[in-house]
């Protein structure tokens, strides 16, 4: 199978899988190594690799694209793009936003109903059932399979109201998506509620909102399918890597950067996810 068939074939088993964020062809490799079995992108960590913050208009689509092909480019493996609010307003720029992650060679991305606006964050109900059917309908045009992920975001900008978020949900499902995304669920009543309204598969995303004692079991149990880490990893790395600079720089604890991954290790690591010397079909 393409790199677009296997990806589109782990939405469609029976078991739980994990979609591993990558941040740079460096990330991405050792993932692959790890054994994931698709690597998705982060816009923050997209951002905060080319030296920006994260939100609506601080990285174009042309910068989130390119971003998104090294890591496409990097292994052998599938690769959705978080793609924010799909780079524009309109439907129609969704469409377009959705033809060119195509083109980039990914095997799907995800859409999110948000404005970029602090005041109204969230799109109207109607507006963003429209901008998810321009999606799908886009997808359909395609020649490959490619995973259309939709994502409503209330619970990431303060507004809980489950059954609206599941309204929303079960709309983008029926205009076309084919998994469906509600970061920031506080708890696993919410995720069960969410994954027992709809029948495509739902993604949950690590290390926000839910307690930390939740288990990959338990977010199977309940019905995910799909679990990403988000920005997590990376900023699991990122905090450490914080914590022992300052310990030296601070305390001059010498100690706080020994310990490390040895480089043998880890340059085996990222050997292993190298893209093999076959040709790839995206």
């Amino acid at each position: 199978m393409t790199r677009h068939e296997r990806f589109a074939a782990l939405h469609e088993g029976a078991d739980i899988f994990i979609v591993a964020n990558a941040w740079d062809t460096g990330s991405a490799r050792m993932l692959a190594g790890l054994g994931y079995p698709a690597l998705a992108t982060t816009s923050w960590g997209a951002a905060i690799v080319a030296g920006r913050e994260d939100g609506a208009g601080m990285v174009s689509r042309d910068v989130a694209l390119d971003h998104a092909r090294e890591i496409v480019e990097a292994t052998d493996l599938p690769v959705t793009a978080d793609l924010e609010d799909g780079f524009g307003r309109s439907p129609e720029a969704v469409a377009q936003t959705v033809r060119q992650a195509a083109a980039v060679g990914l095997a799907g991305c995800s859409i999110e109903d948000t404005t970029g606006d602090a005041e109204a964050p969230i799109f109207s109900f109607d507006q963003a059932v429209a901008r998810i059917k321009a999606a799908a309908d886009a997808v359909q045009a395609l020649d490959r399979p490619f995973v259309l992920t939709a994502r409503a975001e209330n619970f990431s900008f303060d507004r809980p109201d489950l059954d609206d978020t599941i309204a929303r949900l079960q709309a983008f499902e029926a205009v076309g998506a084919d998994c469906l995304y509600a970061p920031q669920l506080p708890d696993l009543g919410a995720v069960r509620a969410v994954c027992s309204a709809v029948s495509k598969p739902v993604n949950v995303v690590t290390g926000l909102g839910l307690p930390k004692d939740t288990t990959v079991a338990m977010l199977a149990d309940a019905g995910v399918r799909r679990i990403s880490f988000g920005s997590s990893l990376m900023r699991v790395g990122l905090a450490a890597v914080r914590g022992a600079a300052e310990a030296v720089l601070r305390e001059g604890e010498i100690s706080a950067v020994t310990g490390g991954i040895g480089f043998a290790e880890a340059e085996a690591l990222v050997a292993a996810g190298a893209p093999s010397a076959r040709p790839v079909t995206i």
